[in-house]
């Protein structure tokens, strides 16, 4: 049901191909580093500080994934005819129980991958990945949850085909302001 080959999002006239794959241990290094980024620090609800948390949050997406309840992949740039190069971000499916008609999917893009279209690719191919693999267990919608001072994250959203839904009240801590709901139907 879910491949550990990569999926893939083409390159555009400005940014090279980007591919989607499950997390390794070798990521610990550029994940960390990422996180340093102080816009990624604001968005996340929970931010990894040092290589003992990357190790754990490494950890956890590995279980999650053989759980089949969260699926977490590095987005890599991929320039047309070499290996992946660095890590451009990351995007992720969580599903608290499988077999319902609902997931939420969510993204973060490392600073300096930014501005390259590298979030709407992402999605995109994480989006139809999603439908394709979980169409069998009853996937019909994708949501997509951001704060609403979040402006960045409200385009990539609308790039990506994610109609706004309503506004969500804020839930302190970890949704400190209201939010935005985005949702995508099944094709």
């Amino acid at each position: 049901m879910t491949t550990t080959d990569p999926l893939t999002a083409p390159a555009t006239p400005t940014a090279p191909a980007l591919r989607l794959r499950p997390w390794h241990a070798d990521d610990l290094a550029e994940l960390v580093e990422a996180h340093r980024d102080p816009a990624i620090r604001r968005w996340a609800t929970a931010p990894l500080e040092t290589e003992h948390d990357g190790t754990a949050w490494l950890r956890a997406q590995e279980e999650a994934r053989a759980a089949g309840t969260r699926f977490a992949f590095a987005v890599v740039e991929a320039p047309l005819g070499t290996e992946p190069r660095s890590l451009a971000g990351g995007v992720v499916l969580k599903r608290a129980e499988p077999g319902l008609p609902t997931a939420e999917v969510g993204y973060w893009t490392a600073a300096r991958a930014r501005g390259r279209g590298v979030a709407p690719r992402a999605l995109e191919a994480l989006t139809a990945w999603a439908f394709d693999t979980f169409r069998t267990e009853g996937l019909e919608r994708l949501e997509l949850l951001h704060q609403v001072d979040n402006t960045a994250s409200c385009r990539v959203a609308e790039k990506s085909g994610y109609a706004f839904a309503r506004i969500l009240p804020a839930s302190p801590p970890a949704f400190p302001l209201d939010g935005h709901l985005h949702t995508r139907g099944r094709p």
